[in-house]
């Protein structure tokens, strides 16, 4: 089945406040990267690949988003900002019904992903026909990034945060940069059941992985290989994303 044959909708995640970006009135997938904000080359991206009902979940400064659109896409206030799993949970409640499959992405470091990526994603998740599929990318440093577990036959075991990871796993540079496509069925049916962390008090949605895996749902990955991609959370970042797309845009 090819994504024509599909029902595909886009959920991109920008409620979060990103306090180490110091923007107190905007919010920073409002921020112009390479002369446009942020959020824009993300939306852009979404139609180039014809994935739409796109669904933008807003919260800290949503008006500095909201003002970037023109009617042409739907937006989730998620009014408590609880973690990610919970911002899908709350993109869910206004995506149309007939939507099947969903294309989740991080309003912060999308603009750096290409057509072929995503297509790449998408066909490999309905081809597959999977409940959950994600996007793994390797890069120079992961410091502070999830690492993708593997057995040693290359099967999926999971993601350690770096918080929880030994010495060995710190060591994997196939990181997880929160690139998903799901089953909308999927997330109905098990978003439910992602427990809060105790040390943050918030919902993450790659707690999906680990619930699918047990659950024997078909949890399945598509390795981008060394992609450009920068997640924006400091200035610093900030400043490092600008002279990325630059050199790719």
């Amino acid at each position: 089945m090819s994504t024509q044959e599909r029902n595909l909708g886009a959920i991109i995640l920008a409620a979060g406040k990103g306090k180490r970006m110091e923007s107190k009135t905007v919010n920073k997938v409002a921020l112009p990267l390479g002369g446009k904000p942020m959020i824009l080359h993300t939306a852009e991206l979404l139609r180039e690949v014809d994935v739409s009902p796109i669904v933008i979940v807003i919260g800290f400064a949503k008006d500095s988003v909201k003002g970037l659109f023109n009617g042409d896409v739907l937006f989730a206030e998620q009014k408590k900002r609880l973690g990610t799993a919970h911002a899908v949970g709350t993109a869910l409640k206004e995506l149309p019904q007939d939507v099947e499959d969903v294309l989740i992405l991080q309003g912060d470091d999308s603009a750096f992903y290409g057509q072929d990526t995503i297509r790449r994603l998408l066909e490999a998740h309905i081809e597959r026909t999977a409940a959950f599929t994600f996007l793994t990318i390797d890069v120079d440093n992961p410091q502070g990034l999830g690492r993708i577990v593997r057995d040693s036959k290359g099967n999926l075991q999971g993601i350690v945060e770096e918080k929880d990871a030994t010495k060995e796993q710190k060591a994997i540079s196939e990181i997880n940069p929160a690139c998903y496509v799901a089953n909308v069925n999927f997330l109905k049916k098990y978003l439910p059941k992602v427990r809060k962390s105790p040390v943050t008090g918030e919902y993450y949605l790659t707690s999906l992985i680990d619930i699918g895996i047990r659950n024997n749902e078909k949890i399945q990955t598509v390795r981008g290989g060394k992609i450009h991609w920068r997640g924006v959370n400091t200035k610093e970042e900030f400043a490092e994303a600008e002279k990325l797309i630059t050199k790719i845009k």
